[in-house]
């Protein structure tokens, strides 16, 4: 038997075993992708937008794994919620969050099959996106210790990825590569940095914090740790390895294209690439795209299967989603078919919406996983004795996810996005409406020691 499972029990993680989950969560076609409509929205601006979404998740990060390390719930997030403000908090966060990845896995089928189309034009999407999604299955049926190692895999191919690209870029931008269409040069004139105005620089926030996305999978693996106390720390180093190459890596892409040449449907990092004399690096990195893509996707598919459980284990999803099979790998098989069958309406959106779900999903994808981040961040005030400068980070978080989702309503390429975030909201917020939820004597207050 590995190392890892003991008498059937999963061994405690390491701080940078749960840092490798993190990375693998965020890093996906939500950057590799998602940063061309960013530019295209919102210019060179965009980089100041990814350094804006990196503090607000790292104020979202900080208070989460200050209730995580006060009180370990399998439940996270949707876990405090529940005990701050009652049952029918935690049954709203845990379905906004399960609504928010159901979305991102839509919006990352459509990626994987707009990258794989660059090998095979003549194909339908559909069949590429209902192959990712049986292999994203096949993962997760494996069980957890599969997941994991995994991703831990995936995760350095994807940290390496842009290190290579970071290494290619600079030899093109100092001139040590040659053969480019464009004189390499960064855009600092007017028309660049703002190309559609403030409106469009400030629509742009919503995929600059898309690109974040995956800290609510550290939470919910957090209270594996070996010491709890190292959550901090792997996040911190998470966190700050990520925004850094974000950030280098937008500014050489920036550098070796012109704005004009990004259509918003293709990763800047491969069109920077493709005009030089490098046969094999468009094909390689594309299948490092298709990797980011599916790991963040199989990553997305464990969330939502943990939340369902944990719903149900509350009474609040049917009972059945909660059972398991029996023996060495214990799987909750309702709860993955339920999720099957939203991977399948997502499958279908990508058959009826080849070209257009990108984008409509994407945002959708992003304004609901910034509703459970501010869910969090309002948690945590009731939860947590918080300082005078932590009750100032809690309000600026806030501040910058209302600031990220209101500009999605101005902008025609993130306005659809927005109404169907909208719909998924009045939906989950009309069932809480008619749910009856009795006070529990055990809901109590988390509160750090003195």
């Amino acid at each position: 038997m590995s190392n890892n499972v003991k008498n059937g029990k999963l061994a405690p993680m390491k701080w940078w075993q749960l840092a490798l989950l993190g990375a693998a969560s965020m890093i996906g076609t939500g950057y590799f992708l998602g940063s061309g409509i960013g530019i295209k929205m919102g210019g060179v601006s965009v980089i100041f937008m990814y350094i804006l979404a990196a503090i607000g998740t790292y104020i979202v990060f900080d208070v989460l794994f200050r209730m995580t390390g006060e009180d370990p719930q399998q439940g996270s997030f949707r876990t405090y919620a529940k005990n701050a403000f009652g049952r029918w908090a935690g049954f709203t966060s845990g379905w906004v969050y399960w609504s928010s990845e159901l979305l991102i896995m839509g919006s990352q089928l459509t990626a994987l099959s707009l990258f794989t189309r660059f090998w095979f034009p003549t194909i339908p999407m559909w069949i590429f996106a209902t192959a990712y999604a049986l292999l994203g299955l096949g993962v997760i049926l494996l069980g957890t210790h599969a997941f994991e190692r995994s991703e831990h895999v995936f995760a350095i191919i994807k940290v390496s990825a842009i290190v290579i690209f970071l290494i290619i870029a600079g030899a093109a931008v100092f001139g040590f590569i040659r053969g480019g269409e464009h004189q390499p040069k960064f855009p600092i004139t007017k028309e660049t940095l703002l190309p559609a105005g403030i409106i469009g620089s400030w629509s742009s926030l919503i995929y600059a914090f898309y690109a974040f996305g995956g800290i609510e999978v550290m939470g919910l693996m957090a209270t594996r740790l070996k010491r709890p106390e190292e959550a901090p720390k792997a996040g911190n180093i998470m966190i700050l390895l990520i925004t850094t190459i974000y950030v280098a890596s937008l500014i050489l892409a920036l550098t070796l294209i012109p704005l004009d040449a990004l259509q918003g449907k293709e990763s800047p990092f491969q069109v920077a690439l493709s005009t030089y004399n490098l046969s094999i690096v468009p094909h390689a990195f594309n299948a490092i795209l298709i990797i980011a893509g599916f790991s963040t996707m199989v990553a997305s598919l464990f969330a939502v299967t943990t939340i369902l459980v944990t719903l149900a284990k509350d009474h609040d999803a049917p009972l059945i989603f909660a059972k398991q099979t029996k023996g060495y790998r214990q799987m909750p098989l309702p709860a993955i078919g339920f999720t099957a069958g939203g991977v399948s309406a997502t499958v279908l959106m990508a058959l009826a919406l080849p070209e257009e779900l990108f984008e409509y999903v994407t945002t959708a994808a992003g304004i609901m996983l910034l509703l459970n981040w501010l869910f969090i961040l309002l948690t945590s005030g009731r939860l947590l004795h918080l300082s005078v400068w932590g009750k100032i980070k809690r309000y600026t978080g806030m501040v910058l996810i209302l600031t990220a989702i209101a500009g999605t309503v101005f902008h025609p390429t993130s306005r659809a996005g927005f109404w169907i975030s909208l719909l998924f909201i009045i939906i989950i917020g009309l069932v809480t409406l008619g749910m009856k939820f009795k006070p529990k004597q055990d809901n109590r207050e988390v509160r750090p020691k003195a």
